[in-house]
Parts: structure tokens; sequence; C-alpha cells
């Protein structure tokens, strides 16, 4: 009889029986992730906790960071972020989720939700798993080499004596000229890399290349975050599509069509093969370990990403705090004109030795880091040991940067730009091994030498030669979204001759 009138009640109302079993199972699986789930011991938010959308919702805001850290702040060094994703602020973290792996034990391997497929879906050095990122390091190992790149110095320095002779034109006619430092610094890292990469310049600097490189690069990171919904939730692919204009997807089809038309033209060039730029010394090795022609084109766009953004970012925030700390802009620009009696001195060996410069180089890495997020890896399936807690399988764990530099715990008076801690002892109570900005471990960024390189060079010889000031518009620079990477505001500076 029961079961009869319950039969009749459901033919009856069949809308309220689905609302209710929704809500009943909705309720379920909150109470699951709240309560029962093995990350339920990790403090955070309670929607965190029970669902991803507090963590989309600040991705698409571009304040993920903003909220991230503010997690730390309140919660501590470890926060659950995402039903089946933690967070870390400790230094400690970096061994136990980016490391090598102990004997007998697996690795940990990067989240495919965060970073999404290659544009063609070819493996590249950031995305391949396993044996093909073995094979595409040892192939890009030779061409990032510190050798190679001193090989490699006569080719950066031109482009940075452009940049030079660019900023000397801007102000030939107007020495009152407003100079936007970021697309100055964004052009010359994209001629730079363009030119490792393909072996020909991109001509920025000159004025006569394709300037839709450079916004096509931040475009690409941006509608990445987009997709990021549909990746977590496959059944949102329709709107997650939606919500990107048709113009920002046109921009990522441009930007990948330009990379495969210059790898082909680069590798069909036969008569330039023994140029050594990247494809050069790839096509070079040794036959198991050459990469395909997509392959090519998948990594072409990594390298016009990771060379060029990431470098051009770190600077910017390194001009702008130094110009924000008139005392340490003294301190840096009598270190470089002491040392170098004329700008055709300066060069890749003797800026490796200069104290100051590096310490200005490694603080504005901490206070500014070019990839403030953390980068998801996923838990082998017997899980993983980490700060001395074992985490289940299959969990997303990653280092935030920006709150690990800039946390209490790791560095004293985090927030202020003080280039002096990499020096002396006065701060040898930081934690220095917390300080990771290219990653850590058998995957950590493999153009870490080029970056170091370059921002050496940019910033030796502009600062030799001219005198900067920040414009008033730009105080406050530092205040940006970011969409995986910063989303940076114009550095608005006027220049002086130095003579």
């Amino acid at each position: 009889m029961l079961l009869q009138s319950a039969s009749e009640f459901v033919q009856e109302n069949p809308i309220s029986v689905l609302v209710t079993s929704f809500i009943l199972a909705f309720a379920s699986h909150m109470y699951y992730e709240v309560f029962i789930n093995p990350l339920a011991k990790y403090p955070g938010p309670t929607f965190a906790a029970a669902s991803r959308i507090p963590q989309l919702y600040h991705t698409f805001k571009g304040d993920l960071n903003n909220w991230v850290n503010g997690l730390h702040v309140r919660y501590g060094n470890v926060v659950r972020v995402a039903p089946d994703e933690l967070s870390y602020a400790s230094g400690e973290a970096w061994k136990g989720i980016y490391g090598h792996a102990a004997a007998g034990k697996k690795v940990t391997e990067k989240d495919p939700r965060f970073y999404g497929p290659s544009f063609n879906g070819s493996p590249d050095i950031i995305r391949a798993g396993g044996p093909d990122h073995s094979r595409f390091r040892r192939n890009f190992s030779h061409a990032f080499s510190d050798r190679a790149l001193r090989e490699q110095q006569s080719l950066i320095c031109q482009y940075v004596d452009m940049l030079v002779e660019k900023l000397n034109e801007e102000i030939k006619d107007n020495p009152k000229a407003h100079i936007n430092m970021v697309r100055m610094l964004n052009l010359t890292t994209f001629d730079i890399m363009g030119d490792l990469t393909f072996g020909a310049s991109l001509d920025l600097l000159a004025g006569t290349g394709n300037t839709n490189w450079v916004s096509a690069v931040f475009v690409s990171m941006k509608t990445n975050a987009l997709r990021r919904m549909a990746r977590y939730w496959p059944w949102t692919a329709p709107i997650a599509q939606r919500l990107i204009p048709n113009a920002l997807k046109q921009q990522s089809i441009s930007h990948y069509q330009a990379s495969q038309g210059r790898v082909d033209k680069r590798i069909d060039g036969s008569h330039t093969m023994q140029k050594p730029d990247i494809w050069g010394i790839v096509m070079n090795q040794k036959e198991d370990l050459r990469l395909s022609r997509t392959e090519m084109y998948a990594n072409s766009q990594v390298f016009m990403v990771a060379g060029t953004e990431t470098t051009a970012t770190a600077l910017s925030g390194l001009l702008y705090y130094l110009l924000m700390n008139p005392a340490k802009m003294d301190i840096i620009v009598k270190e470089i004109r002491d040392t170098f009696e004329k700008d055709a001195d300066i060069e890749m060996r003797a800026l490796e030795h200069m104290t100051y410069l590096n310490a200005c180089i490694e603080e504005a890495l901490r206070i500014y880091p070019p990839v403030p997020v953390g980068l998801p890896r996923i838990t082998p399936d017997e899980g993983l040991l980490v700060c001395g807690e074992h985490i289940p399988g299959k969990i997303a764990l990653s280092v935030n940067q920006w709150s690990t530099f800039h946390n209490p715990e790791n560095f004293k008076r985090p927030e202020e730009f003080i280039p002096e801690r990499w020096i002396g002892d006065e701060y040898a109570s930081d934690n220095k091994a917390a300080f990771q900005p290219f990653s850590f471990g058998p995957r950590n960024c493999l153009g870490k030498n080029l970056a170091y390189h370059e921002m050496r060079l940019i910033l030796a010889k502009v600062l030799y030669n001219f005198e900067l000031s920040l414009l008033p518009e730009s105080i406050g620079w530092e205040k940006q979204k970011t969409f995986f990477l910063w989303e940076k505001n114009d550095l608005m500076v006027q220049l002086k001759r130095r003579y």
C-alpha cells in the first residue's frame, strides 16, 4: 500500500520529485566534501571545499591570486581551495610537490585541467608527460645551455642595442615624451626570442614587424583561463566557448599560424641549417631524439610565451620598484656605471658577478614573480608525502609563488623591495629555499639561464644610458589582475640621456 502511494505521488508530481532528488544529491555531495573527504581536515572556505565555483569565479574575475593569498593569510600555509585541491605557501612544499620522486615512487604529473591541450593537440615541453618530456628536455637543454647562450651573446646584444637606439629616437625630438616601458621591453624580448626560435627577427623594434604577436600571447593566456571551466566541468564547454569573443579566438589562431609558418620557413631553409638557433640545434640531434613537425609547432608557441612575456614582466616589475625606491636606483646605477667605461664593454660574463644588480633582479622576482599563481600537479594513485603529511592520490597540489614569497615566515619585511636581503647577513634568517621563481625539480624552467642573461643585459644597458623617472599615472602600477600571468598596466616613464 505504501509503495503504491509513493508510486502515485511520483506520477502525479514528477517535477517536485526531480527537484527534491537533485537537492538531496547536492546536499549529500556537499556533506561528503565538507565532512568526509580526506581533505576535510585542511582549512579553507566551506564553499570552496564543497565546490570549485569560488576558484573559477576568481579566475574569470582576474583576482585569483588575491583570493588565494587572502586565504593563506587567514588560514595558514596549507589551504583547501577546491574539493580536490590544496595550495601551499611553504618553502618545504616545493620538494614534496615538484621534486624528484623517492626510490620506487612515482612523480606528480601536470594537472591537464589547469593547462589544457596545446593549440594543435601535440605534446610540448610544458604539458608532455614521461618519455615525451624527457625527449624534449634533452633536445632543448643544448639550446638553452650557458655555453650556447654565450655563443648567442652578440645576437642578444644586437636587440638590446636596438632598444637603446629606439629609446634615443623617442626622446630626440621630444625630450618630455612619455615612454611605455612595458611595451618597449615586450618588443625587445619578442625580437630576441623570435630570432633564437625561428632564426630570423620579428622586426618589432625596427617597426616593420607584426606587433599582434605581443598581444596574442597574453590573449592566449586569458582565453585559456576561460576554457579552464570546461576542463573541470565538460558540460559547460558550450558556455565557455561563448564567453570568449571571436576576436580573441582569431588572435589565438593567428599566433599559432604565425609560429607554424616561421617554423616551416626555418626548417625548410636548408641553406641556413647551420645557424645555432633552437631548431638548428634540434635538427642536429640524433634521429631518436628529433621532434615531429607538429611537436615543433607546439613547442615554438611555448617558447614565444615562456621566453618573452615572463622576462618582459620581470624587467617591468624591476624597473617599477627601482623607480619607486630612488636610493636603491642610485646604488645599482652607480655599480653599472663604475663597472663599465663604455656601453660596448657591457657583456654577460661581467654582469654575472655584479653583486647589487643581481640582488635587485632576485628581489624583483620575489616581490613581483612573473608567474604569481600556483602551478598544480596531480598526486600519483598511491598518494604523496608533502610537508610531513600524506596526501591521497589524484589530488591537485601547488605552491603559490606570490603567497610563498610574501609569507613573513619565509621573508622578513616581505612587502618591501629590499635587494640587500640577497647580499649580507641582516636577512640571513630569510628562507631562501622558499624562493623558486623558475619552479623546482626535474621540470623547472629550461629558459632560466636565458632569462637571467636577458634581464642583466637589458637592465644594465638601459640604466647605463638613461636617467629614468616614473610618471604620476603609473604610481600603483603593481595593482594588476592575473590570468595565469599578470595583466600588466602601462609603465609610463620619462627618459633623459645620461650625457
